[in-house]
């Protein structure tokens, strides 16, 4: 099977932020994406933006505009939340976003009525109906279909730093779950998702694609659900790992990381070097410690299994590579990164709220709520950096 990569701008943006809807007074999810989406349209036909509809009619996704930067991603996103807000402000609808809902429940939730979504339900039964999740995508154009296999790899090693910034499902369902990221062990029970495979070549991509398509496990390349793959589709790689951000300073710091690590493995390709690479037990286990521990894990670093927590390795690692942040014009967004670190990341917020409230999870939702909507805008945050 031969797979095509588009051409892409290299180092370009692009991003996916799926939300929750809400009642804005109880906190539970409500099915109204489709009333949004009917809404929408029409008004958002000519934008760079789009927000569309996902598995579950609970949630509607906000996805930019190819950006030269990650402010220029951000923009749209921004753009798109407003133009969502003209709808479900009126109908009394809350916005927010976590990698789960604190406290609702599978069975109450509606399937959207796609052939796609109606078929992995049905596949995967009762794991699909489970899939109570949010994330955020990060898209990199690269330039060389040959880079994008060593750098998914050369990623995987920072996949526990960035599940760890993004951590924020440390409740399901009414349980307090004991994981910064209960999200990231519940997706990968879906058929294809979870830790990408370490293939070495496009090659060796395009006969795992063949193998699957011919055996009926996926119809193509977009059923991929790792959580790093190639998008051949874009020219990109695409960052799933992350958990629903619940701002968007935060969402900008993670494009900006991510952006500035995918730029740096290129660059290190081009001068002929041989990428860092951990065996695949080594990213399994340290998949697991970051949704276990978030920010307070202690990750495998390198191939001989040195062990730093993860918080001072995400440090040094910023220091090295704060100066292609600079020339990629994020270098704000990138300093974001920091802030999650001395501050906390959302799942850490949460549990705070729901310890002060007696565990009451619908004062957690209430929080999301808040900081969604009330949170520094991404130009506050960053005229704070200056």
């Amino acid at each position: 099977m031969t797979v095509p990569f588009a051409p892409s701008a290299r180092s370009s943006v692009g991003l996916e932020w799926e939300l929750m809807l809400a009642d804005a007074e109880t906190g539970d999810l409500v099915a109204r994406g489709p009333e949004i989406l009917e809404g929408l349209e029409e008004a958002s036909a000519l934008e760079r933006y789009t927000v569309t509809g996902e598995l579950l009619t609970n949630t509607v996704e906000v996805t930019s505009g190819v950006g030269d930067t990650v402010a220029a991603a951000v923009d749209d996103i921004a753009d798109a939340i407003e133009a969502v807000r003209t709808v479900s402000d009126p109908a009394g609808i809350a916005l927010l976003c976590a990698g789960s809902h604190p406290f609702a429940q599978w069975f109450d939730q509606s399937v959207t009525d796609k052939t796609r979504y109606h078929k992995l339900i049905e596949r995967t039964q009762w794991w699909g109906r489970n899939m109570m999740i949010w994330g955020i995508h990060v898209h990199v154009g690269v330039d060389d279909v040959d880079k994008v296999l060593p750098i998914v790899n050369a990623l995987a090693t920072y996949l526990p730093h960035l599940q760890a910034l993004s951590a924020s499902s440390p409740f399901w369902a009414g349980e307090r779950t004991g994981y910064a990221s209960n999200r990231a062990l519940v997706f990968q029970q879906l058929p294809t998702a979870g830790l990408p495979w370490p293939l070495e070549t496009w090659a060796e991509y395009e006969s795992y694609l063949d193998d699957m398509v011919r055996t009926g496990v996926m119809e193509d390349a977009t059923e991929v659900r790792w959580d790093i793959r190639p998008a051949p589709r874009w020219g990109t790689i695409e960052v799933r790992a992350c958990d629903g951000m619940s701002t968007l300073p935060e969402l900008a710091a993670v494009a900006a990381l991510v952006q500035t690590l995918v730029e740096d493995f290129s660059r290190r390709l081009d001068e002929g070097e041989t990428l860092p690479r951990l065996q695949p037990w080594y990213v399994r286990e340290n998949k697991w410690r970051a949704a276990r521990y978030g920010l307070d894990a202690r990750v495998i670093v390198d191939a001989e299994g040195t062990q730093r927590p993860v918080v001072e390795h995400l440090r040094e690692t910023m220091e090295r590579i704060g100066d292609i942040a600079v020339e990629l014009k994020c270098a704000k967004e990138f300093a974001g990164v920091s802030a999650i670190l001395d501050q906390g990341a959302s799942y850490a917020r949460q549990l705070m709220v729901a310890d002060a409230a007696e565990g009451d999870l619908r004062e957690v939702v209430q929080h999301l709520i808040r900081e969604f909507r009330a949170g520094p805008t991404l130009r506050e945050h960053l005229a704070q950096l200056r």
